[in-house]
Formats: structure tokens, C-alpha cells, sequence
């Protein structure tokens, strides 16, 4: 039993010189290899972290800007068909104001036409009855004498 507490001893002395040492230097190795690793995951999440929080920041950036880019472009929109409606309604009044012109003039020019028709039928009319010529000034007289007592005024306030 001495032997074996010998050779236990002598065995632990051997372990302590030799063997331990080299594990410990091992164990302390891997502790630091192990710790190093735990150091770079935590900066790599830390660096996440900010790359994420970079990336959230440009992506709310990238949608206020779209947003803004989204309602002056409504904004565009509306006033070109502000625009748009405005140049129509002022082109259907020059249109309007042209037709109105253009009636008047038709009318003035039919209204001529009609008197003038008026002034031949009551010449031709004068000569059968009298069965004569008239004169120039005996034309003139009659005519403005029948125009006189056509109401012309009738024909005339219908333009409007």
C-alpha cells in the first residue's frame, strides 16, 4: 500500500510537471478561442444591428420620398386637369361667342334678302295691277313704303 501511495505520489508529481501544464495550456486555449468567438458574434450582432437599423432608416426615407414623389405627382395630375378643363370651357365660349356671331351675321344677311325679295315682289306686284312701268323714284317710294309696313322687328328679335 506505501508502494501504491508511492507511485500515486510520484505519478501526480510526473502529472503535475509534465501533463497538466499542457492541459491546462490547452484548456486555456480553447477558453480564449472560445472567448474570442463570443467577442466577434457580439460585434457581428452589433454590426447587424446597425446595418439593420441603417436599413430601416433608408427604407422609411425611400417611402417618404415615394410618398412625396406620389403626391406631387397627384398634385400635377389635378392641376392639368384644372388646366385641361379650364382651356375647354374657354374654347367651347369662343366657339360659343363665334356660332352666336355666326348667327347673327346669317340672319342679317337673310333679313336683307327677304327685303330686297320683298322690294322686287312689290315692284312686280305695283306693275301687273297698274299694268305700267314705274319709275325709279315711284319704285323707290313704294318700296320703302311696303318695307315700312312689314314688321321686321319680329324676324330680327328671334336671333337673340
Amino acid at each position: 500500500m506505501i508502494w501504491t501511495l508511492v507511485v500515486f505520489v510520484i505519478s501526480v508529481l510526473i502529472l503535475n510537471r509534465f501533463v497538466f501544464p499542457r492541459i491546462r495550456e490547452m484548456l486555456d486555449r480553447r477558453a480564449a478561442a472560445i472567448s474570442e468567438q463570443i467577442d466577434a458574434q457580439e460585434r457581428l450582432r452589433a454590426e447587424a444591428e446597425d446595418v439593420l437599423r441603417e436599413y430601416r432608416e433608408q427604407l422609411a426615407h425611400a417611402r417618404s420620398q415615394a410618398d412625396e414623389i406620389v403626391g406631387r405627382a397627384r398634385e400635377a395630375g389635378k392641376q392639368h386637369e384644372r388646366e385641361t378643363l379650364e382651356e375647354a370651357r374657354v374654347r367651347r365660349e369662343r366657339m360659343l361667342e363665334q356660332t352666336r356671331r355666326d348667327i347673327e351675321d346669317e340672319t342679317r344677311r337673310a333679313l336683307e334678302q327677304i327685303r330686297k325679295e320683298v322690294a322686287t315682289l312689290t315692284i312686280l306686284a305695283t306693275e301687273k295691277v297698274t299694268r305700267k312701268a314705274l319709275s325709279a323714284t315711284d319704285q323707290r317710294k313704294l318700296v320703302d313704303d311696303a318695307l315700312r309696313e312689314l314688321d321686321f322687328t319680329v324676324l330680327e328679335g328671334s336671333e337673340n
